[in-house]
């Protein structure tokens, strides 16, 4: 029997705790989150620096990797991934990186947090 689903038990534990906090919140945001990041590793979203500073809330979270094309403003970034161009260059603008995992125990209800794809 072929296993379905992804196979990274960090990414298998996030998606169960966004599945979790979704039914327990009444936050259809995480739900949409855990769906995302179920799916396969070539259609996850990754994110350019540059798309994620034309976000207007004060939190954007990435179901997937974030890429260092484009310049960042001063924004908090939550997602599964970073390549450490993005990182250097979020801080660097006076912004944070976060993982989902810290998202979710900071902000359980979603509020203000922008899912950029």
């Amino acid at each position: 029997m072929v296993q379905q689903g992804p196979t990274n038990k960090q990414l298998v534990k996030i998606i169960t705790a966004l599945e979790m906090a979704a039914k327990k919140n009444k936050a259809p945001l995480w739900q949409r989150a855990a769906e995302l990041l179920s799916k396969p590793t070539r259609q996850r979203p990754e994110a350019n620096l540059s798309k994620i500073s034309k976000c207007k809330t004060g939190t954007a979270l990435i179901p997937g990797k974030v890429l260092s094309t484009g310049e960042s403003g001063k924004i908090t970034v939550a997602a599964f991934a970073f390549s450490a161009k993005a990182r250097e260059k979020i801080v660097k603008a006076g912004g944070k990186t976060i993982s989902l995992q810290q998202l979710l125990e900071t902000n359980p209800s979603g509020k203000d947090v922008s899912i950029i794809i």
